[in-house]
């Protein structure tokens, strides 16, 4: 992580309003979270400021969703925060940043999915609606999207830094389920719409079911199989069939395979974020530990059905 030199102030915050979108200065503003790329700020009751923070790449991502995502979210059935303003550079600020649609809810690393049933169809419904053919010139994905083959490295590293940790119990089991789904025949069909990044803190619950989806930085066009990890990762036991069930066309076989190992990924990744976190290291979220233990548990317990 790269944080910006810059101080994000809300006397900043008003004075890029003021200079380039002063009919929004007068609203209340607060500020929100930090996000792993962005900061937010809550402006007024319906919108918010979005100004990157901590990375480089966080500039290219706020321009993408600025040019996608407003013609993307009619069609979905969960709220998303749809960019309505772009800042541009200034003296003040030397990076873009944006104004989106405020989305109500509390982050499922923080506020898990009790309701398994409900939000499993409300997650395939989204999906279902998202993985449309993307249009030529739709963006790539950031090594997300594309061939499980592609990310075997960062698999091997992080089950080995995971395993001497100890947080992998059965390292052989976790590697298992990754060899299956690498086995499993590639995408063939077309490049479908992507959110690419729907991990715990980028999905909001509320009454214990899911509610929302944000932070569509790496929206990308790819292998549906990338998105239908997420039903591992944020679903409860017992609700990953009704997902598979309710999701349509339908996923086949070998896409469900490489699901399982885009999956494996994402709880990996979770796991050493999470311990990060407990021990105070920068870049650390202790929140995304323990949705990923419980990730893996699923993903090794199901092995082969």
């Amino acid at each position: 992580m790269t944080h910006t030199d810059i101080e994000i102030t809300a006397e900043l915050v008003r004075d890029l309003l003021c200079d380039q979108h002063p009919d929004l200065v007068d609203r209340p503003l607060r500020f929100g979270a930090f996000g792993w790329d962005n900061q937010l700020w809550r402006l007024g009751d319906d919108l918010a400021v979005r100004l990157p923070w901590a990375t480089l790449s966080a500039d290219a991502l706020l321009r993408k969703e600025h040019a996608w995502l407003p013609a993307l979210a009619p069609g979905l059935p969960l709220p998303v925060p749809v960019p309505q303003r772009l800042g541009e550079p200034s003296e003040r600020f030397p990076r873009p940043w944006i104004v989106t649609t405020w989305v109500s809810g509390t982050p499922a690393d923080r506020a898990p999915v009790t309701r398994g049933e409900e939000a499993a169809e409300a997650l395939a419904a989204f999906l279902t609606a998202l993985h449309r053919p993307a249009p030529e010139g739709a963006p790539p994905g950031r090594g997300r999207g594309g061939p499980l083959a592609d990310c075997a490295e960062g698999f091997a590293q992080q089950l080995a830094s995971a395993t001497e940790m100890g947080l992998i119990p059965d390292p052989d089991a976790v590697r298992a389920v990754w060899e299956d789904a690498l086995a499993a025949p590639e995408w063939t069909g077309p490049a479908l719409w992507l959110h690419a990044d729907l991990h715990p803190a980028n999905v909001l619950t509320a009454d214990g079911t899911i509610c929302g989806v944000i932070d569509f930085g790496d929206l990308c066009a790819g292998d549906p199989a990338c998105d239908l990890a997420a039903a591992w990762i944020l679903l409860p036991d017992g609700a990953v069939g009704r997902f598979h069930d309710a999701y349509q066309p339908g996923a086949d076989g070998a896409t469900r395979r490489r699901a399982r190992g885009w999956a494996v990924l994402r709880a990996l990744s979770g796991m050493l974020i999470g311990e990060a976190g407990v021990h105070g290291r920068p870049g650390g979220r202790t929140t995304w530990g323990p949705p990923a233990h419980a990730s893996l548990r699923r993903l090794v317990a199901t092995a082969g059905h």
